[in-house]
């Protein structure tokens, strides 16, 4: 049986892209420890559409 660990996935969005009307969305799949980050997290990811680096927040 697999033991339950803090550790979850979860996938960030884009931000940027949802403004600007660009078709498509830029979307990661990362994990993080719920324990030590309980609120939703922002990274700077690489947006292929735009073709730049952007804010990527956690969607539910």
């Amino acid at each position: 049986m697999a033991k339950k660990g803090n550790r979850v996935q979860v996938i960030l969005e884009c931000t940027e892209q949802k403004e600007s009307g660009v078709p498509g969305m830029s979307r990661y799949i990362t994990t993080k420890n719920r324990k030590n980050t309980p609120s939703r997290i922002e990274r700077k990811k690489y947006n292929p559409f735009l073709k730049r680096v952007t804010v990527h927040k956690e969607i539910k």
